[in-house]
């Protein structure tokens, strides 16, 4: 447990050092960067243990992952391209974010299961996260 809450310690230090000298647009490059790149690795290594059938949750990973550097990847190039208004406020990254709440939900279907909770319980986090993302939209729509 030390050893990550120093990673993120570092992690943290080195971003605002990037940020008191390079800016704002330096230091959100580089992470959705390094996200990126290191998010598509990981989905890969758990795509491939899924299709080496090593364990259950592997699918799961894999989509959560590659749907987190899907999104990733596109807020990446907005930040890149200066926000241009046919990036961010276009309809297409919908489905990379589908492919990371799908991987989400994969993931409470095998937890639950693990725990030994009875079939079907895992949807209720996954509607109360729907419920609170639809509520913070509803108290933040202008």
């Amino acid at each position: 447990m030390r050893q990550a809450l120093w990673l993120v310690a570092a992690t943290s230090a080195a971003f605002l050092a990037v940020h008191a000298a390079f800016g704002y647009r330096a230091a959100i490059g580089i992470g959705y960067g390094a996200i990126t790149v290191m998010s598509t690795l990981i989905a890969a290594t758990f795509l491939w243990l899924w299709w080496q059938r090593t364990t259950p949750l592997a699918l799961g990973m894999a989509m959560s992952w590659a749907g987190t550097a899907s999104v990733t990847g596109w807020w990446w190039a907005v930040a890149l391209a200066g926000r241009p208004e046919a990036i961010t406020g276009n309809g297409a990254l919908l489905p990379f974010l589908s492919l990371q709440i799908a991987g989400a939900v994969l993931h409470f279907d095998v937890m639950q299961t693990s725990m030994g909770l009875r079939r079907r319980l895992f949807v209720l986090p996954v509607f109360a996260a729907f419920a609170a993302g639809a509520a913070a939209a509803a108290f933040t729509k202008s």
